[in-house]
């Protein structure tokens, strides 16, 4: 799978929720994003990042594989931080992003089970930026304008668009 990069439209738009049961390719698709996260060197991967519109994510924190479908966060702790992120839709980019350190996240699991991932520091992080990705948003948006605006002409003029 090969992973789109900013300025696809395709990364701009809201992903449609999975039915688990009825989705066969849904494990081929989790399988395949994994794959692609590995390769790529990332910790995470949405479908709408390798062109599928669907609400999936996979990630990988300490060595621990997983997958979500049609996640929702439920609740945001009160702390955040201000932190560097990159994304493997904008290549070669960081931007400072703030994100709440704590987090609760449902979704289900690939065999339709409801799961409930109660979330600090890097997981949290990492559940905020992959549930962007399926809301159409990208570490981009999260930038004050002016930032916004100059992140955004290096990366173009780095990448000849």
């Amino acid at each position: 799978m090969d992973v789109l990069h900013h300025p696809s439209p395709v990364l701009k738009a809201r992903a449609h929720e999975v039915d688990v049961t009825s989705d066969p390719a849904l494990r081929d698709l989790v399988r395949a994003m994994a794959e692609t996260m590995y390769e790529e060197s990332g910790i995470g991967l949405a479908a709408p990042q390798v062109g599928v519109d669907k609400r999936v994510i996979v990630f990988d924190v300490d060595d621990r594989l997983a997958a979500l479908c049609n996640p929702v966060i439920v609740e945001f702790g009160e702390e955040t931080v201000v932190d560097d992120e990159g994304c493997l839709s904008v290549p070669g980019i960081t931007v400072p992003v703030e994100r709440s350190t704590r987090v609760v996240c449902t979704g289900l699991t690939l065999e339709g089970r409801d799961i409930t991932i109660e979330a600090e520091d890097l997981l949290a992080r990492v559940l905020q930026h992959e549930i962007d990705h399926l809301d159409g948003v990208l570490i981009l948006d999260r930038c004050p304008g002016d930032m916004k605006k100059a992140i955004v002409r290096a990366y173009n003029e780095a990448n000849n668009l």
